[in-house]
């Protein structure tokens, strides 16, 4: 079966967002977005927005976030606004959520920032409460941090979106994912780290009782393309070329396919990519043209 694979963009483009997407999306099966409001003061794109847009305007798409902040909106809400979008969108919508990381952006607009076991926690409440607003009408849910009482979300989503969880913390964070996740995203640093989260994730749903072939592992990688390595170079030269720390799978179309045909190999049903040189969709074509057609025989 081949592997779909899906665009995943940079919440700085803001305005080039759709324009570079417009360039580029065709050949990709999904599209994906970020979710922040700030950091260090630069032009971002509030994430609900983009993918809203997106919905309407590439009507053919799955879309989803590389993942919602959980803690940016009340949950019983975000259960309306995806049943909504899902009804919209003739049901293309996957709900990716985490559990917030970046403590800049809570300070800035005022929202409590607790330890990460606690957000992880609240996170996993939220997705308690969400499929029960997706299950039940009315809805009644109380726990520590949330609660409902006789809340109805109708129409409820048809299909039901799966619950992507995003993050790689091994004691918490991956439990929550074997609890309640229908598909887990993780962001690829190396396949060493892949290879360990995937094991913690695994004794968990031991632990839990959960079948660890269930869940579906999204993996999300950065890539910077050049047709040979003088131009990897020369596009790692550029001043305008993402930070490489963002950035760890950096080759020509061969190396590139190479290491995403060994992350598939190692259990990810589905991959994201995004590109160190956007707004300029030159990687993307080059991937799209020269990587595309041998993840689709894979």
């Amino acid at each position: 079966m081949a592997v779909p694979v899906g665009l995943n963009v940079w919440s700085r483009l803001v305005e080039a967002t759709f324009p570079y997407l417009d360039s580029t999306a065709a050949p990709f099966e999904s599209l994906w977005f970020p979710d922040h409001v700030q950091y260090t003061g630069h032009k971002v794109a509030e994430g609900w927005s983009l993918l809203a847009w997106a919905m309407a305007r590439y009507p053919e798409k799955l879309c989803g976030h590389e993942v919602l902040c959980n803690s940016f909106r009340n949950p019983a809400h975000l259960a309306k606004m995806a049943a909504t979008l899902q009804a919209l969108s003739g049901g293309r919508l996957v709900l990716g959520i985490g559990a917030g990381w970046n403590e800049e952006e809570y300070r800035a607009y005022g929202w409590p920032f607790p330890s990460t076991r606690v957000r992880i926690a609240q996170l996993a409440e939220a997705l308690e409460l969400i499929r029960a607003m997706w299950t039940q009408a009315p809805a009644h849910y109380k726990g520590e941090y949330y609660q409902v009482d006789g809340a109805y979300c109708e129409p409820r989503p048809q299909p039901r979106p799966p619950i992507m969880v995003g993050g790689h913390g091994e004691r918490y964070l991956l439990r929550v994912v074997a609890r309640h996740a229908d598909w887990w995203n993780y962001p690829f640093r190396a396949l060493e780290p892949y290879a360990q989260k995937q094991e913690a994730l695994k004794s968990h749903c031991r632990d839990v009782g959960r079948d660890y072939d269930e869940i579906h592992q999204v993996v999300r990688v950065g890539v910077l393309i050049g047709e040979n390595g003088r131009e990897v170079e020369r596009i790692k030269a550029r001043p305008d070329t993402r930070p490489l720390a963002d950035i760890p799978l950096i080759g020509t179309p061969d190396q590139v396919t190479e290491t995403l045909l060994a992350i598939v190999a190692r259990g990810a049903r589905r991959l994201t990519v995004n590109f160190a040189d956007v707004p300029r969709p030159e990687g993307t074509w080059l991937f799209a043209a020269t990587v595309l057609p041998r993840l689709r025989e894979a």
